[in-house]
């Protein structure tokens, strides 16, 4: 017991340093979690006070709400293709660009970046998949004969699904994008030295033994972020497919979270999607952790 008072001693000017921190971190993210869990369990409205029903809005969830299992479906289309595509398309990009003169870089950094940030990602996407002969995709496709009449890309649910996923895929170098240039640029190059000592003759092996295992927190920051982004695909599903999108087509778990949330007021039943969704992402959080510790094995 000495022993642990001596070493708390001995770290109270740490502590107190990160009890601002924590408070913040306590107040504004693991209390509204754990209220929203909570909440999850009741039935609960504006007009009511929270009531306990168990786990009735799990049950009406999986088993009676048919748009919530397409949303769910849609959402993990979004997530298998769009999150590892959009991380490794962002890594590769990064990986090109990182030997280039500063100048060049910096440029072509701002070039892909600058569609994540982009407010005019809506208006050049609408004009390109126009539901007329002058929408670029419909002109190609029918001068190439491969289309009898105009698709209405964002309308007929055939398409809706997979053209905004070809959108979200041309936004998706963003915030990993730069964590991932800035951590190629903080690798040591005397590290690249020691490898062609060691055997290691071109640029893959490069990679693989001294490059990523070198950048291994932006590797694990890139992927909470890019899995944050796959999972919360909403803004861009409304904007270009409607809300709510025909047949459900383009409609995801957020979608269906804002409806219930933010449209019917219906917070305990918005919260139990809420919790799924903190699940889903926590789960594959973990799965993509476990396996970039791999990295370099």
């Amino acid at each position: 017991m000495g022993y642990l008072l001596a070493r708390f001693k001995k770290r109270i000017s740490v502590i107190v340093m990160l009890v601002p921190f924590f408070s913040l971190f306590f107040i504004f993210t693991v209390y509204p979690v754990l209220r929203s869990i909570w909440y999850s369990f009741t039935y609960y409205n504006v007009f009511t006070n929270p009531k306990f029903i168990g786990f009735d809005n799990y049950i009406r969830l999986f088993l009676q709400d048919s748009v919530f299992l397409t949303a769910l479906k849609n959402t993990l289309v979004f997530a298998i293709i769009t999150g590892p595509v959009g991380y490794l398309l962002s890594l590769l990009v990064a990986w090109l660009i990182n030997d280039l003169s500063p100048k060049v870089r910096w440029f072509l950094t701002l070039v892909f970046y600058a569609p994540s940030i982009s407010g005019a990602a809506v208006a050049i996407w609408t004009f390109v998949f126009s539901a007329d002969r002058h929408g670029y995709a419909n002109s190609f496709l029918l001068q190439l004969g491969l289309l009898s009449e105009p698709l209405a890309w964002f309308k007929d649910p055939r398409y809706m699904l997979m053209t905004i996923i070809v959108v979200q895929l041309w936004m998706s170098l963003g915030t990993s994008f730069l964590a991932f240039i800035a951590g190629l640029q903080g690798v040591n190059p005397s590290l690249y030295e020691a490898g062609a000592v060691e055997g290691i003759r071109n640029k893959w092996q490069e990679l693989w033994h001294i490059t990523l295992p070198a950048m291994k927190p932006q590797l694990m920051f890139g992927a909470v972020m890019q899995i944050t982004a796959a999972f919360s695909v909403s803004d861009i599903s409304i904007q270009l497919a409607g809300f709510p999108s025909v047949e459900y087509a383009a409609h995801t778990i957020v979608t269906h979270l804002q409806d219930y949330g933010m449209i019917r007021f219906e917070f305990g039943y918005a919260s139990s999607i809420a919790t799924v969704l903190f699940v889903m992402m926590i789960s594959a959080n973990q799965f993509v952790q476990t396996a970039l510790r791999r990295v370099g094995e």
